[in-house]
């Protein structure tokens, strides 16, 4: 019987301890070969560092790393879309026709003679929008930090509900004022929430649509990015202020009126959020002001002579 040792020796990794396997096969007439092969080959291929059973602690990134994610992290959402905004808006303007004769769905129905098809195109639409809020919460937990760094918890519902009830309710108010007045000032284009109002996953996917908004919009928007660049060194004011912009050219395919409303939305959010730490109240808020929005103008639109 021949003895061979097959753990080589690889630079920078340590050789692990000597663990003998008897493995039999023909080798010549009668020859049997008995392998040497170390604990490090039997968990993985050769070279291979394996990863740990347990998680290390992690500490927060440099300010070269977390530039970089954030960027990747707004290409991958909001500035993706605001970009697609800005060109819409562009494409509004140069029709020759003002922006009050023109109109935009928030929801395009896909294939219309088949509802079924239709609503799995749908799920699918904002199941894979969401991807970029789940990576947030895996580079905050990545970093160390909890979600209730940002407030993302039930720890203080009733308050969150009662804030978010609230702020639903000034702000959804005023900004349907604001918007009836930028429409007919010939600011805004007419915004409808569906195309196909008889289907009977309609109020089904309006609701989805809010809570789908309300969640990328407040934990990337919001609260991530005002952490994530005060992390950075940034003042506050910059930090408020440059996710209200972010706010407001994700909503340019609305005209003018709507990016100047959700500026002035994202300065509130912003500046409660900085007072509160909290996200769960602008969640709540966001969705109660799409979702009664949505359902709203769903069962009034044709019907109230002050709806366009």
């Amino acid at each position: 019987m021949t003895t061979f040792s097959t753990s080589p020796d690889i630079p920078g990794e340590r050789n692990g301890s000597a663990e003998v396997l008897e493995r039999t096969s023909p080798v010549g007439m009668g020859q049997d070969m008995r392998v040497e092969t170390t604990e490090d080959e039997l968990n993985g291929p050769p070279g291979v560092r394996l990863a740990p059973e347990e998680d290390p602690p992690f500490s927060l990134p440099g300010r070269k790393t977390l530039r970089a994610e954030l960027w990747i992290v707004l290409w991958l959402s909001i500035a993706a879309s605001g970009l697609r905004s800005l060109l819409s808006l562009i494409d509004s303007l140069t029709r020759g026709v003002k922006l009050s004769s023109q109109s935009t769905t928030l929801i395009t129905t896909y294939i219309a003679d088949r509802p079924w098809l239709d609503i799995l195109f749908q799920i699918t639409r904002i199941s894979l929008a969401l991807i970029p809020v789940l990576l947030v919460l895996h580079l905050l937990r990545r970093g160390g930090e909890r979600l209730s760094a940002i407030g993302l918890d039930l720890t203080d519902w009733k308050r969150d509900l009662v804030r978010g009830s609230a702020l639903a309710a000034i702000v959804g108010g005023t900004g349907l004022v604001f918007y009836l007045i930028a429409f007919h000032l010939g600011m805004n284009v007419r915004i409808a929430a569906v195309t196909t109002k008889d289907a009977w996953w309609t109020v089904f996917l309006l609701l989805a649509s809010a809570a789908f908004n309300a969640i990328l919009e407040e934990v990337i928007v919001l609260a991530y990015f005002i952490h994530r660049t005060e992390q950075l060194g940034w003042k506050s004011w910059q930090s408020v202020g440059g996710s209200a912009l972010l706010r407001g050219a994700y909503h340019l395919y609305q005209g003018f009126g709507g990016f100047i409303g959700n500026i002035t939305m994202g300065v509130i959010f912003g500046t409660l959020y900085k007072r509160w730490g909290r996200v769960m109240p602008f969640l709540i808020a966001h969705f109660l002001i799409d979702a009664v929005a949505f359902i709203g103008y769903d069962l009034l639109a044709g019907k109230v002579s002050w709806l366009p």
